[in-house]
């Protein structure tokens, strides 16, 4: 059994953990995996919007600790380097859908979600501590979602919180019903794909360069992606649908992409 399912559907591409056996814990195979799928993605022109979510009552348990303890070479190292980055480098928008707890590394990838929903109930939390290890891989995208004093907080005492908390901090967007939450996920990742594809790129990648520059250069940045993008046909075409009062019709959308929605699975 894979540990990865990827389906493509709706301008959406899903990204399943598929290994509930093992409460979705990230070995080598399923962290090489979700890479893979984003970085294809990137380039990929049928898809507007990435969807993760995961099989079971867990969403992610952290890494898997018995593969980890077993000795690897330094892939491991470095795809999760590349794993819990990921949302920082990806030009398509990333919808998570934690229908579970996600502990550790399930946090790093809660992280990576430019939009985040999560099942009432769920917790949360940074326990490495308590098996004698520190989130180092994870912590920056962490603190980048919650802060310095608080990811530290959690580090150090490896507590977990509740999804109420994660939704008050910032981490989670939305709290969804449990029996509801795939659906709404749906849902939301199939609209963010009806985007103009240029102007989400292009905003994308103003969040990326703007990034830790001092005001004046960030406004610079502005400055410039705005009349990239004003001048773009994608600008154009939704002036005139708004004008018009119809749906607009973006010219960077993938050929096909307003007719066949047939699922594609890999």
């Amino acid at each position: 059994m894979t540990s990865l399912v990827l389906t493509e559907q709706h301008r959406v591409l899903h990204i399943t953990l598929n290994r509930p056996e093992k409460r979705n814990a990230l070995n080598l195979e399923m962290s090489e995996g979700i890479v893979q799928a984003i970085r294809d993605a990137q380039t990929a022109n049928s898809i507007g919007t990435i969807l993760l979510g995961a099989l079971g009552p867990v969403f992610c348990a952290g890494m898997d600790l018995d593969e980890a303890a077993a000795g690897q070479d330094d892939r491991l190292d470095r795809v999760h380097e590349a794993l819990f980055t990921a949302g920082a480098q990806s030009l398509k928008p990333i919808v998570i859908a934690a229908s579970g707890p996600a502990l550790g590394g399930g946090l790093g990838l809660l992280a990576q979600g430019h939009v985040v929903l999560a099942s009432d109930g769920a917790a949360f939390g940074l326990p490495e501590i308590r098996v004698g290890l520190w989130p180092f891989l994870v912590y920056r995208a962490v603190s980048s979602a919650l802060g310095s004093r608080r990811t530290l907080e959690l580090s150090l005492t490896g507590q977990s919180f509740t999804a109420e908390q994660a939704l008050a901090w910032g981490l989670v967007h939305r709290i969804c019903p449990a029996a509801e939450i795939a659906d709404r996920a749906k849902s939301l990742s199939r609209q963010l794909a009806k985007a103009s594809p240029q102007a989400i790129s292009c905003g994308m990648r103003y969040v990326r360069e703007s990034r830790e520059k001092p005001w004046e250069e960030a406004g610079e940045i502005a400055i410039r992606m705005r009349k990239e993008l004003m001048a773009s046909a994608d600008f154009k075409e939704g002036h005139l649908a708004f004008k018009e009062k119809r749906d607009a019709h973006w010219p960077s959308m993938s050929a096909g992409a307003y007719g066949n929605d047939a699922e594609k699975r890999t």
